[in-house]
């Protein structure tokens, strides 16, 4: 199923990305932010299993923000996962 999750405290403005009944992870797209940096955590996450992101990504902060586009793509993946559930 397909989710947009909407960021805060960062520089992109959203991330769109599809999360399978069996937990993985695929079609993961930014929108805004640091363009490279992105597509390449996209391309680190696409198939894996989302609690495996989820523990990689959460808390990475950026600079002196107390968040980052990776800890709020983990927080994405924690929504997707409490919606289904």
């Amino acid at each position: 199923m397909e989710y947009t999750y909407r960021v805060s405290g960062v520089c992109s403005r959203s991330v769109t990305f599809d999360l399978s009944d069996d937990n993985k992870v695929s079609g993961i797209s930014f929108v805004g932010g640091c363009d490279g940096n992105l597509k390449a955590v996209g391309k680190l996450c696409e198939g894996r299993d989302a609690d495996e992101i989820i523990n990689i990504l959460k808390g990475n902060t950026c600079g002196l923000r107390k968040t980052s586009c990776a800890d709020q793509f983990a927080r994405a993946l924690e929504a997707a996962k409490a919606e289904r559930a």
